[in-house]
């Protein structure tokens, strides 16, 4: 099943998009200017509600961007800042944004895993005012949001349910212009799969992922990207069966080829993570830095 990916978004960044209101709850979106080969064309903001604002993913340390969230805002007051995982595209901006407008920060804790065991690209200084619980509920003046924690791309990842209405803010666990990075040890495939099956459980309707453009189609796509890890794991396996032990790099080669430069390092840490599950079920054996089946 292919993945049908969403290429284009034609959001300027700074710019506010008003995206309707779903069971009376307004909601509004800005896009960062931090246009990457992680990050698409930067990191989506949400606002939630209207007159007392939840704003979910304030972004990396940026002025312009935060500029641009209290000029959307307008004379409304932030009720709630809620950051949906600690990686540096999406937390770092919460402090200056705290400190402008007073209101509590909210996520599931710090960052997981400390820098120098695989904690990289982290945002170590992240530390919430309120952490949030699987399925504890965030309310605000008409509308109710259910944290779900959704490990695998980060160990202390949530997406959000925005009750009543069958949108889901899905932040980096399914983002609709590529799949995720899922890098061990903070990134965990197993963990990965299961929670992307737990989304797809729900059913709902639309999600607002951290970068890209909404997917009204998500559980079609959502499955087509647990296909896609399936059939990885499967060709991976494969390979080692069919050639014998390898390297992660000349995994690597063998089944990402032809791949972007710059994401190579990205896919070898996605193949490691599937390594690792196929360890723990018994169908891998690791020596050193090679791998075989069993």
């Amino acid at each position: 099943m292919s993945i049908p990916f969403i290429k284009d978004d034609p959001l300027p960044t700074g710019v506010v998009e008003d995206l309707g209101r779903p069971g009376g709850v307004r909601l509004r979106r800005l896009r960062c200017g931090n246009p990457g080969p992680f990050t698409f064309l930067g990191t989506n903001t949400y606002l939630i509600g209207e007159g007392r604002v939840a704003v979910l993913d304030p972004g990396p340390e940026d002025a312009a961007h935060r500029a641009a969230i209290l000029a959307a805002l307008g004379g409304e007051t932030v009720s709630h800042i809620l950051v949906s995982h600690t990686h540096r595209d999406h937390s770092p901006g919460a402090a200056a944004l705290r400190a402008a407008t007073g209101a509590p920060c909210l996520g599931f804790g710090p960052h997981m895993t400390p820098p120098g065991a695989g904690g990289e690209g982290g945002d170590h200084d992240f530390r919430p005012d309120r952490r949030l619980a699987d399925g504890e509920a965030v309310e605000g003046e008409g509308w109710r949001l259910t944290a779900l924690h959704t490990p695998g791309h980060c160990a202390n990842h949530l997406c959000f349910a925005l009750e009543g209405t069958g949108v889901l803010f899905s932040a980096d666990h399914v983002m609709s212009w590529s799949t995720s990075v899922v890098s061990p040890p903070d990134g965990e495939m197993a963990a990965y799969m299961a929670a992307l099956e737990r989304l797809i459980a729900r059913g709902d309707s639309l999600y607002l992922p951290g970068h890209g453009a909404p997917l009204a189609e998500p559980i079609r796509f959502a499955r087509a990207l647990l296909a896609h890890r399936g059939a990885r794991e499967a060709a991976l396996l494969a390979a080692l069966r069919e050639s014998g032990p390898a390297t992660v790099p000349a995994l690597v080669e063998r089944l990402y080829s032809p791949i972007d430069p710059r994401l190579v390092a990205a896919a070898g840490r996605s193949l490691l993570a599937h390594l690792l599950k196929l360890r723990a079920e018994e169908l891998v054996r690791e020596a050193g830095e090679t791998w075989a089946a069993v």
